[in-house]
């Protein structure tokens, strides 16, 4: 099998990739180890960036994102029993923000490639990357990617590979270990996340910061709040019952405002997410490029994981399309450059949000009172507020 461009991995990065160059004229070949079904239900992230909505809409995908997903105009921020909205469009000259679920990115997307995209073959396990250094146009054999699909090993050859296969897949495995470049950190806190099917209690996302922990209010649709608490990071969801979620939840959102009710109902899925920041450098190795949580991840307080992925294929996109069709191989040769000046910055809001809202376990009354200062400076600072409000509806693709 042979095409120009093979994908790894069908999430959203891979699926929208797949569906940029299909509109550029471009052929590709996306390889997905798991079966439609879990790509169509794995739970992930919900707030998508104005970039991203922009690039969906453009690509032709977006059509049931505006039909169902819920625009956001702001965020509120709790603490000290107060309460603060960050109006967003005031702050960024019309800027703002969608709740759709990753979930049904991945169904739009998958749809649109089945019906006149290239090939998309689930259940294809990619096992390794090779000949990824060759440079083009020397004589040498490009690069492939040995996969497994329905009961035997198969090679796809291709003019580039790009990895989108999260962090445990085999493109980064394909950068040489004295190449590679890597800064992490591990937060000793996680998320539990639970699902409930009950309208959500306030319009739009809240942010809460205690002497408990973090708290974060969501949603799914009208009809299902999404939320999370901070828990110890080796916390087994299991071990919280319906009833202590919600009163905790209760404890940590309460306001000085007796109209505003936590609304309960049942919570029809529970889990605890770790919280870390990662980052691989460079993101290209030769003709293999890398992409979303394959070269780097964020604490999902800043809510930037799946459009960090989308800035990373839509500049890849865009730097293939130039050479292919100007032969201009500059933007090619700057993608890693390009992408990780935005990812730094992704990675320096969501550590500030994280460390600003999050309580620390080893916390001392130095700091409480500095994170109160904090968000008491982004309730009463414009200039504040706008760098929050700029972050967090996304940095220019």
């Amino acid at each position: 099998m042979r095409t120009t461009v093979g994908i790894i991995g069908a999430g959203p990065a891979g699926l929208l990739l797949a569906r940029l160059l299909q509109n550029a004229g471009i052929e590709s070949v996306v390889l997905e180890s798991r079966d439609r079904a879990y790509v169509e239900r794995r739970q992930r992230a919900g707030i998508l960036e104005q970039g991203t909505v922009d690039v969906l809409r453009a690509a032709g995908v977006g059509a049931r994102m505006d039909r169902e997903g819920m625009p956001h105009d702001g965020i509120e921020l709790r603490f000290d029993r107060r309460r603060h909205r960050v109006d967003f469009p005031a702050l960024t000259g019309g800027r703002s923000v969608m709740v759709y679920a990753q979930t049904e990115v991945c169904k739009d997307l998958i749809a649109a490639q089945l019906a006149d995209g290239g090939p998309l073959l689930f259940e294809a396990e990619a096992l390794s990357v090779e000949n990824a250094e060759n440079a083009e146009n020397a004589g040498n054999a490009g690069p492939c990617v040995r996969f497994r699909h329905e009961g035997r090993e198969d090679v796809l050859e291709c003019d580039y590979v790009v990895g989108c296969d999260g962090f445990w897949g085999v493109a980064r495995a394909a950068v040489p270990e004295a190449l590679s470049r890597t800064y992490e950190r591990t937060y000793p806190f996680g998320w539990l996340g639970i699902l409930a099917d009950v309208a959500p209690s306030h319009d739009e996302l809240v942010y809460a910061h205690s002497d408990r922990g973090f708290s974060l209010l969501s949603m799914r649709s009208p009809a299902v709040t999404r939320a999370y608490l901070q828990v110890p990071a080796d916390t087994n969801a299991d071990d919280w019952s319906d009833e202590e979620i919600w009163d905790e939840l209760d404890r940590r959102l309460a306001v000085d405002d007796p109209d505003w009710r936590l609304a309960r109902g049942p919570i029809t899925s529970k889990s605890v997410t770790p919280m870390r920041s990662y980052v691989h450098e460079p993101m290209r190795h030769g003709r293999l490029f890398l992409a979303g949580d394959a070269a780097h991840i964020v604490p999902p307080t800043g809510a930037k994981g799946l459009n960090l992925a989308v800035g990373d294929v839509v500049t890849f996109a865009r730097a293939l399309a130039a050479y292919l069709d100007k032969g201009d191989a500059g933007p090619l040769d700057a993608y890693s450059d390009s992408c990780l000046r935005r990812v730094w910055q992704a990675e320096r809001f969501s550590y500030a949000m994280t460390t600003m809202l999050h309580r620390a376990p080893d916390a001392t009354a130095f700091d409480d009172r500095i994170q109160l200062a904090r968000l008491d400076r982004l309730a009463t600072s414009k200039a504040a507020e706008a760098d929050l409000a700029e972050a967090y509806t996304g940095f220019p693709l």
